[in-house]
């Protein structure tokens, strides 16, 4: 079975320890059978394959995504890049012209397409599955997997279907309701629309072809910019008369907001923290190298990382993000497929970083205009190589790199580098790639 991943997702509502190019689904809050942390990404991969070894899964993701998704994963799966954000109806059309044009996938096999952030145990991922064997029996061009609602939601989109049986023809879709509409819905047999659906792979790539005017996935990929943002929901679900629901009764919850998350993460306290005995229903998350103590604290979540601190009451934690909007800088901390990029401090005119490689990982090949760096190895070891020479790194050893300069790094083990970044202009984009 193929199973498309949506991950997307600004950074807002986990801040601090979400940003642009750390959304909450790479957050380590969770355990693994281990005793291990492990992200929402990590947890739903290894879920799904505790289920269905077999299946094939793809992740469709931004660029800003994609290094995060190769250091959390490494190979074990594929990665649809979006080239730009553009919803998800473009986003699922990219991924299965991905799946045919560039895996080889069959027009006749099932997909099911989910998001990879909810919080489920594994009954889910079995009905996921369980998706793929109806696809399979040909009864409808849909099959969505509807959640059995616990309360009358207003944060949720619902389907009405023809019944209450298990499979049912769906009658219509609603959108999200106030209370009293809700309960009336439930009456109705409602589910909550969770954005899980199936299909045979076929049914898109011909829905695709008839929306949008493209040859294959390149051409697809490269008029990506030109696509209407719209939901697959509203470009497809919602338009197509031959469709039906699979209804899901087990473990499900959206850990969209700090509130939420603080009822699935592992532990009470991540990190350098200390609560008194006072402190009532209170998770802290501390990603700095410096105590936190809480004392007296009820129903609250406490984060700090690099990016800035928050204090918030737990049910005000879901209104911060125009808050967030307003204090937004640079990103602090990113993972990158070699390992991870922390910024220690930032001055006018420097920033210094802690680079951390993984044994075997290198960097590209790159040259930077307007700044310079100066390396120094605090442990590990590797190779660097600055316009063609090369120098074995040791600890101790510092590097100094001119702008202008070609250079890489080479991890032989895990390796530890505070960079020093110098010049008036320090910026991401100040960056040329080579072949090596």
């Amino acid at each position: 079975m193929n199973i498309i991943l949506l991950s997307g997702g600004s950074g807002k509502r986990l801040w601090p320890l979400s940003n642009d190019v750390r959304s909450k689904q790479f957050i380590k809050l969770f355990k693994d059978e281990n005793g291990g942390y492990e992200s929402m990404v990590q947890r739903v991969y290894r879920q799904i394959m505790e289920v269905n070894p077999q299946a094939s899964v793809t992740i469709a993701t931004s660029k800003s995504q994609a290094s995060a998704i190769n250091n959390q994963l490494g190979d074990k799966v594929a990665i649809c890049v979006e080239p730009c954000r553009r919803d998800t109806f473009p986003a699922i059309l990219l991924a299965a012209a991905y799946l045919h044009d560039e895996i080889g996938v069959a027009l006749d096999e099932a997909v099911a397409v989910c998001p990879v952030d909810p919080y489920v145990d594994n009954s889910y991922y079995e009905c996921v599955t369980k998706l793929g064997d109806i696809v399979e029996q040909g009864r409808a061009n849909l099959t969505l997997m509807g959640i059995a609602p616990t309360y009358p939601s207003e944060k949720y989109g619902y389907i009405i279907p023809e019944s209450a049986d298990e499979i049912s023809r769906v009658k219509e879709f609603r959108e999200k309701p106030d209370t009293d509409t809700a309960r009336e819905y439930l009456r109705q047999n409602a589910l909550w629309n969770a954005g899980v659906f199936a299909f045979q792979l076929g049914y898109l790539i011909e829905k695709a072809h008839s929306l949008v005017d493209f040859t294959d996935y390149r051409d697809l990929y490269a008029k990506y910019e030109t696509l209407t943002k719209i939901s697959f929901d509203y470009a497809v679900v919602e338009k197509e008369p031959s469709i039906q629901v699979l209804r899901y009764t087990g473990e499900w919850k959206d850990v969209g907001t700090w509130n939420m998350m603080a009822e699935v993460m592992a532990d009470d306290i991540k990190g350098k923290a200390i609560m008194d005995e006072a402190c009532e229903n209170t998770q802290i998350v501390n990603e700095l190298n410096v105590p936190i103590i809480a004392m007296g604290c009820k129903n609250m979540v406490i984060a700090a990382s690099g990016d800035g601190i928050l204090v918030s009451d737990k049910e005000r934690s879901g209104y911060m993000k125009p808050l967030v909007e307003k204090v937004s800088t640079d990103v602090h901390f990113a993972e990158k497929s070699w390992g991870t990029y922390t910024v220690i401090d930032v001055q006018p005119g420097s920033m210094t970083v802690k680079l951390s490689m993984k044994a075997g990982e290198h960097l590209s090949y790159h040259s930077h205009d307007y700044r310079e760096e100066v390396w120094t190895v605090v442990s590990g070891s590797g190779k660097s190589i600055v316009d063609g020479m090369e120098q074995i790194l040791r600890v101790g050893d510092v590097v100094t790199v001119a702008a202008g300069c070609k250079h890489m790094i080479e991890a032989q083990s895990d390796l530890d580098i505070i960079e020093v970044q110098i010049g008036r202009t320090i910026s991401a984009a100040d960056k040329k790639k080579y072949t090596l």
